[in-house]
């Protein structure tokens, strides 16, 4: 009787211990639910810039002179020992003084299509991070490097239907290795016209004018309304003579092929919205043209070649701080633009397989860094469109997230470029103590004072020994899939550096600069 009491005992407190961990248990889950469901902490309103993060700032200053390793013409205030005038007769040969500008990346081809996309990330950079660049005295740098890419684009501009798209013949100037300062090759100039259109080249271009436009609008009216001038024409030729430079010219094809103009052409007219207020650019990008290119409720991925990504952040803009907010098709935009950031956030129910294992962004093997860049870049600033818009909160497939989120990938992102990833190694080139030593750049491979003229500079492409120039600032192409870099001269794939790459990267550090409210209009 004893030893049954005892044992019917022992299975009541079990019973009792089993409800007990069975309650305990939905009681976490509940929280977790309301957690996972809760309002993601906005934090205090963001206000003037704040503590400067030192290692974005440091970083920011490298990336920063790349810039002015890239400038060709007469130039002033030069900051690169091993730099001097180059390209002093370009544009001879059509009367126009096309020496300033900015070679592409590691040859002395200016290809205007992505000069001018790198204007106009610079651009909105400056507009959105100026005070953030100030805090480490950037800000003139930025305006200068962005005034010499611009001046360049006046000239290249002459008449209403004329635009130079390019200066110098690739096939030509890849068959020299040599310095900029001592390069003896012709540079025939390319241009697009109205036999000859180039919707999506012209449609940057006005894009790079209208957001310049307003940056230099405090700093000097007259130019600003010379850009904006420019930017005006521009679009209209490249809306009214729509075709696809990549047809028009088959040559651009092995380098800077377009995929289609119809993001470019909504880019440029955001941006002139932006500019000027007006509404025939307000109804040109939520109506017809709106429909036909801006591709709603599908993301893709921001690029020399893709605007869309770009676009949708820039004019969600106007629904956070905007009067016209509640347009329908400017909600598309903006919901589309969440879309963007909910495939880059790594927990999120959407979110892109299009990744390496340590977690870095990886979409094309070929300049692998661009994509990850530039989409940190879009997220960091969406961030802060939410912090000072007081919106707590994105859904992705019904999980919530906060800007903190958005800010945390971008950060991510930076650290893993800057060397937090398997190499061991910054891939910005100058920053930390271990980076590339071989990058696929003509100017930095051979020493300044060597004789060298298109043939006979092969051997320093050839050379075993690292580049006698540090090319600061260089963003190189990254590394694989399988997060290896093969740090060699003759790798182009992942060793040669671009102007764009280095935009992106200066707007994301300028971003992650410190914390300070965007502005709520650009004029």
């Amino acid at each position: 009787m004893g030893e049954r009491s005892k044992s019917k005992g022992f299975c009541g407190w079990f019973l009792v211990l089993v409800v007990m961990a069975l309650i305990a248990v939905a009681v976490v889950l509940a929280l977790k639910k309301r957690s996972d469901n809760s309002e993601p902490d906005l934090g205090p309103v963001p206000g003037p810039p704040g503590a400067v993060q030192k290692k974005y700032g440091d970083a920011l200053k490298v990336a920063m002179q790349f810039f002015d390793i890239q400038k060709s013409g007469k130039l002033v205030n030069n900051k690169i020992s091993w730099r001097g005038d180059s390209a002093l007769k370009d544009g001879s040969e059509a009367k126009l003084d096309l020496s300033k500008g900015m070679y592409d990346a590691g040859d002395h081809i200016k290809f205007g299509f992505p000069m001018a996309f790198t204007a106009t990330v610079l651009s909105w950079a400056i507009l959105e991070y100026g005070d953030q660049m100030q805090t480490v005295n950037q800000l003139q740098s930025a305006q200068d490097s962005l005034k010499w890419i611009t001046d360049f684009l006046i000239n290249a501009h002459p008449s209403e239907n004329v635009l130079f798209i390019q200066v110098g013949d690739p096939e030509t100037d890849h068959k020299c290795w040599d310095r900029p300062e001592t390069m003896t090759e012709k540079r025939p100039l390319t241009q697009v016209n109205t036999s000859f259109p180039g919707t999506e080249v012209a449609a940057e271009t006005a894009a790079a004018m209208a957001s310049a436009s307003l940056v230099f609008k405090s700093i000097d009216s007259t130019y600003s309304s010379e850009l904006l001038k420019h930017a005006k024409q521009l679009f209209t030729f490249a809306d009214e003579n729509r075709g696809s430079y990549s047809e028009s010219i088959p040559e651009v094809q092995k380098y800077y092929n377009s995929t289609g103009y119809g993001d470019e052409l909504l880019w440029a007219a955001s941006w002139l919205y932006h500019a000027t207020g007006d509404e025939s650019y307000f109804e040109y990008v939520t109506g017809k043209n709106g429909k036909s290119f801006a591709n709603w409720g599908s993301p893709t991925w921001f690029s020399w070649d893709d605007k869309r990504p770009g676009t949708q952040v820039l004019l969600s803009r106007v629904s956070f701080f905007g009067s016209k907010g509640k347009s329908e098709n400017i909600q598309k935009y903006r919901e589309t633009a969440e879309a963007v950031m909910c495939g880059l956030l790594p927990k999120s129910p959407t979110a892109t397989s299009s990744r390496t294992d340590d977690g870095l962004i990886w979409v094309s093997q070929w300049n692998a860094l661009q994509h990850p860049v530039a989409s940190a870049f879009l997220a960091v600033v969406y961030s802060d469109y939410m912090l000072t818009s007081r919106t707590a909160k994105i859904s992705c497939n019904g999980k919530s997230y906060g800007p903190s989120d958005l800010r945390k990938f971008a950060i991510s992102q930076a650290d893993y470029v800057l060397g937090s990833n398997p190499m061991e190694m910054s891939y910005l080139v100058g920053y930390g103590d271990k980076y590339p030593q071989y990058v696929h750049h003509r100017g930095a491979s051979i020493p300044a004072n060597a004789k060298t003229g298109c043939s006979n500079g092969w051997k320093w492409l050839d050379s075993t020994d690292p580049n006698p120039n540090v090319a600061f600032g260089a963003l190189v192409g990254g590394p694989f899939l399988n997060e290896t870099y093969v740090d060699s001269r003759n790798n182009s794939m992942q060793g040669e550096p671009s102007t764009y790459n280095t935009a992106v990267m200066v707007g994301l550090l300028s971003g992650l600069l410190t914390t300070s409210s965007v502005v709520q209009s650009f004029t």
